[in-house]
């Protein structure tokens, strides 16, 4: 499931886009005024930021490399390390950054902090923002559960956190055991096979969508919404980028209002069902409170468990000697889906603001502060986790990652994750025992998800 995250741009350079000439405007009237309101709140919000962060990585400043690393290779854990290295605290040209697993902690645990993005804070630049934004749910904003704090975010966190128990999940594992069956079955052993689009992706989504009560024929449809969506998590997209995700955005948005009004007229057992009926003593949730909350339970529901499930995959293929252990003793099946998580996780990074002047690791920030606060970089401490680089499914402590963040933010889904990740890891491992990878696994382009977009597989 995702957390509350901060980060990075596409790699790519991007020009700033063009307004139409003079001439054009007058036929164009309405759609040329929204499309100069985008690009004004693209060159503040993600262009500018682009050109600082592009500048800050010429002149060698660390979270800039990291910010523009690629997606795939090891280049991201050599920084991750870098980072570490310079101690619990480190000052760049962009924010503070910390990749030290107490500092982290820390952080995600203090009241000092909120999550989100630094606000529009009055100044010029701030208002132009309130004005053009586009007209669309962004999860890293207010409502969204990423973008709000105390009383709101416990609010929308009580009424949804009952279907995620660890009794409500584990009433689920019967049936998630059974929707991974029926994937593996209409698999063709003798041909290969794209794992992230045949299983990984279509077993976290089979069951989120089942939770929220989406008709089976609307899953895949979802399942587009959300991968155009997803890359709403990073920060200073190029304008092509922005662009895209802005329409899968506003889609999405579009689908939900439909959805959620069928629901309103025939309401089911399914948890957005009871969200739309849920009080509590401030009443019900409002529309856009419910369409922040139930958008962001369904995509997040399955983004991060796709990446969960092919990075797991990916870790024991290039370690049979793990795999071996695992078919020796199959109670390591939970503890392996946990060191995975800590290994190569689902989210890399999450941010936070400080709401006072405060200090961390004994070194002052002062109120208004941007931490990145390095969920990866964390999971490697040599201090917590002894030989961090190492892929063990017997670890003792790997349950010990921050790979669902922390504190009041701490992910919702996390038991849910965790069991579809040991459910789909071990059907697939006894389905397909000489399961094996083949050349062409592509790393998906966004930088706080990290996760697989394709993983060719022979399955035997």
């Amino acid at each position: 499931m995702a957390t509350d995250s901060t980060t990075a741009p596409d790699s790519t350079t991007t020009p700033a886009p063009a307004l139409d000439a003079p001439a054009d405007r007058a036929g164009h009237g309405a759609g040329w005024r929204e499309g100069a309101r985008s690009g004004v709140y693209w060159a503040v919000a993600h262009g500018l930021p682009r050109l600082v962060i592009h500048g800050a990585a010429r002149r060698g400043d660390l979270q800039g490399r990291l910010m523009l690393a690629p997606a795939s290779g090891d280049q991201v854990w050599e920084l991750l390390a870098e980072a570490r290295d310079h101690g619990p605290l480190l000052r760049s040209r962009l924010s503070y950054l910390t990749a030290d697993y107490a500092a982290v902690k820390e952080i995600l645990s203090s009241p000092d902090f909120r999550a989100g993005r630094p606000t529009r804070d009055g100044s010029v630049l701030g208002r132009l923002l309130d004005r053009t934004a586009p007209p669309v749910q962004n999860p890293v904003e207010p409502p969204s559960l990423l973008a709000t704090e105390p009383p709101d975010h416990t609010r929308y966190r009580r009424l949804v956190t009952r279907v995620f128990t660890v009794r409500a999940v584990e009433r689920l594992r019967v049936r998630t055991e059974a929707i991974a069956a029926e994937l593996l079955d209409g698999l063709d052993p003798s041909a290969p096979v794209d794992l992230i689009d045949s299983y990984c992706a279509q077993l976290p989504l089979t069951v989120i969508t089942e939770i929220l009560g989406v008709p089976p024929a609307q899953r895949n449809q979802v399942l587009e919404l959300g991968t155009r969506a997803a890359p709403s998590l990073d920060f200073a997209l190029g304008w092509r980028q922005f662009r895209a995700v802005t329409s899968g955005l506003r889609d999405f948005g579009r689908w939900l209002d439909d959805h959620i009004e069928q629901l309103r007229r025939h309401p089911g057992e399914d948890l957005l069902s009871q969200l739309i009926e849920a009080r509590d003593e401030n009443g019900a949730l409002d529309d856009r409170e419910l369409k922040a909350t139930a958008g962001l339970v369904l995509a997040a529901g399955f983004e991060t468990t796709v990446n969960l499930l092919g990075n797991a995959i990916a870790l024991l293929d290039r370690h049979p000697d793990q795999r071996a252990r695992l078919r020796a003793d199959g109670a390591l099946w939970p503890n392996a889906v946990d060191e995975a998580l800590r290994l190569d996780p689902p989210v890399l990074m999450t941010g936070r603001v400080s709401t006072r002047p405060t200090s961390v690791a004994g070194l002052d920030l002062p109120e208004g502060a941007p931490v990145v606060t390095l969920l990866a970089g964390a999971n490697r401490d040599p201090r917590v986790f002894a030989d961090p680089d190492r892929f063990d499914v017997a670890r003792e402590n790997a349950r010990d990652h921050v790979s669902f963040s922390g504190g009041r933010h701490y992910c919702l889904g996390a038991s849910l994750a965790r069991m579809e990740g040991e459910v789909g890891l071990r059907a697939l491992a006894e389905r397909f025992p000489d399961l094996h990878l083949l050349p062409g696994a592509g790393r998906r382009p966004t930088r706080v998800l990290r996760g697989y977009e394709t993983l060719p597989a022979r399955l035997r």
